[in-house]
């Protein structure tokens, strides 16, 4: 959704914007669709990959070129080999360049053809006026996103659980293979103890970029997306856009997962009754005097197994789609033997004969 909160607030961004992370609603904007160079914040779409496609044990040997990237580092020597759950703290709590790049070539052998999965994991998510070529957000002119394009990219990112605990986390010591100390890592985001609600992201420099930051903060069971572009006091820009949108906006609780959502009953077949629960939770961002309306969908075959998925309640605001919630069988079903059934299985069964 696109609409914007009425009042504004005064911030240093030159791009800035806040979406629910639940159902992408803008809840602030100002500039949110102009392409602008991201930094470090580059790393977020790096972590989602790594996280996706390797196991998090999985140890990676750093190549000479990985170890030697520039900027910002955690001092990866060649030949080292790291566990990929550790490569994902320096990514993130550092910014390591140099992890950046190995977890880039261990994935697709170069950087570049580790940015074409970047590309299309973007577009995947929605993310269509982004272009990433490399792993770290190193200076580049064909190296880009928008501020909105960034926001979709980490609501999907947070939507993982491995993530949200990295991006979490305010201090790591993780492995130096060869020296007799252990790394000591501290998050660059110092929303984690300057706000109260923030739970992450990721920071980003560069003179070209200027400050970025994404930021997440959750209360009352909501959580809001931030970002900005270029923005000399960012801090305190997320602050005052998260308490903003908190204030402006509410969180109503659509569904619980594991609440019952309903009975489902087949009125063209006799068939068992199919109780039906929520998938997962879902807690969207309203303003006073909306109101949230739900649309079963489904789509059951027989025999249906107990957790199975048999549809889904699309939940829409202001008759906009805003999302949906699996629909779960909380029983086993199964088509009822009738007399007719039976009669005619019985013909089919003496025609073959």
């Amino acid at each position: 959704m696109s609409s914007k909160v009425s009042a504004q607030v005064n911030v240093s961004a030159h791009s800035a914007v806040v979406i629910d992370c639940e159902s992408g609603r803008v809840l602030f904007e100002n500039n949110a669709y102009e392409t602008r160079p991201m930094a470090s914040t580059t790393k977020i779409m790096t972590a989602i990959i790594a996280l996706e496609r390797l196991d998090l044990k999985e140890f990676v040997k750093v190549s000479a070129s990985a170890a030697n990237t520039e900027g910002s580092s955690v001092w990866l020597s060649p030949g080292e080999s790291m566990s990929v759950e550790d490569l994902l703290y320096a990514l993130m709590l550092a910014s390591g360049n140099d992890a950046a790049a190995a977890l880039a070539e261990h994935i697709s052998g170069s950087e570049s053809a580790f940015a074409l999965l970047m590309n299309q994991k973007a577009k995947s998510i929605g993310a269509n006026n982004t272009n990433f070529v490399n792993p770290h957000g190193l200076p580049d002119d064909n190296h880009y996103t928008t501020a909105y394009d960034l926001a979709l990219i980490s609501a999907y990112a947070m939507k993982n659980p491995t993530f949200r605990e990295i991006v979490s986390t305010k201090n790591k010591t993780i492995s130096w293979e060869g020296s007799q100390w252990d790394r000591s890592l501290k998050n660059h985001n110092k929303l984690l103890s300057r706000y109260e609600y923030a739970t992450g992201i990721k920071t980003g420099f560069t003179k070209k970029a200027g400050r970025c930051l994404v930021s997440s903060a959750e209360k009352d069971g909501r959580i809001n997306i931030c970002v900005t572009l270029n923005a000399p006091d960012d801090w305190n820009d997320h602050i005052a856009l998260h308490n903003h949108c908190f204030e402006n906006y509410r969180a109503e609780v659509v569904c619980n997962k594991g609440d019952l959502a309903g009975v489902f009953t087949n009125n063209e077949v006799e068939c068992d009754d199919i109780s039906l629960l929520y998938g997962t939770d879902f807690v969207a961002a309203v303003k006073d005097g909306e109101s949230i309306e739900t649309k079963k969908v489904f789509n059951v075959k027989y025999p249906v197994l107990k957790s199975q998925v048999v549809g889904r309640s699309d939940i829409y605001l202001n008759n906009e789609r805003i999302g949906f919630v699996d629909l779960i069988s909380a029983n086993d079903a199964k088509e009822k033997e009738t007399l007719t059934k039976v009669f005619i299985q019985l013909v089919k069964g003496i025609i073959k004969r």
